[in-house]
């Protein structure tokens, strides 16, 4: 199996199923995280003097519900997409630190894909990783101006690394999953044709630096 990088000819805009990128290769998302709970209220008791002298205790608040996660469709953009949570084991330099990071890494980029938001993604990946940076700006077009997509979820269904220790870069494969992807205007209308789902595999190449994992580049597998 070799790797190449396959920009142009793979990627369509803004989605990513196209991205095959996913591979990009492109958890079930592993790494998703629970959306952002409101407080939750606490149960007083207050005594009630009785004739017997017994007292009652009488809840005087209810728990507020959790904000409930509903994806985009035709009707408007996805309402509290559950932000992922770094797992622990995403931050150890070793083969199965690797293999979380890459799961967690992807499942920032379908947080993005959600809500048009990639700046916790962003921080995790170089600059100079030309591919990535084609991923970002898909986004930014998909969203703007009032546009959104539906569909297009991805997750990382397997992550296997090739840790060499000591090496100044690490690489992992990664199979992704994409769904079909629908594009729509601020106005409701259809923004272009369903991008298809796509089933892809890609070598993610880290360096671990500072305590954790960033991405440097990112080659699709033919």
């Amino acid at each position: 199996m070799t790797s190449r990088t396959c920009i142009s000819e793979r990627l369509r805009l803004p989605v990513i199923s196209a991205v095959a990128v996913s591979v990009l290769a492109l958890a079930g998302c592993s790494g998703g995280g629970d959306p952002q709970a409101g407080p939750t209220a606490t149960a007083v008791a207050s005594p009630a003097a009785s004739g017997s002298g017994a007292a009652a205790a009488t809840p005087s608040a209810t728990a507020t519900p959790k904000p409930v996660y509903k994806p985009a469709d035709a009707k408007g953009r996805a309402q509290n997409v559950p932000v992922p949570v770094k797992p622990a084991l995403a931050d150890r330099n070793t083969k199965e630190g690797l293999e979380a990071f890459a799961k967690y890494w992807y499942a920032l980029l379908n947080y993005g894909f959600e809500t048009g938001d990639l700046s916790s993604w962003a921080k995790l990946t170089s600059t100079s990783c030309e591919f990535c940076n084609l991923l970002q700006n898909s986004v930014a077009v998909g969203y703007k101006e009032g546009r959104w997509q539906a569909g297009g979820r991805l997750s990382a269904r397997s992550a296997e690394a090739r840790f060499k220790p000591g090496a100044a870069s690490q690489q992992v494969v990664v199979q992704v999953i994409q769904e079909k992807t629908h594009y729509y205007k601020a106005d409701k209308s259809v923004g272009r044709s369903p991008a298809p789902g796509s089933n892809t595999a890609s070598v993610v190449v880290a360096k671990y630096a500072d305590g954790h994992w960033a991405v440097s580049d990112l080659h699709l597998i033919q």
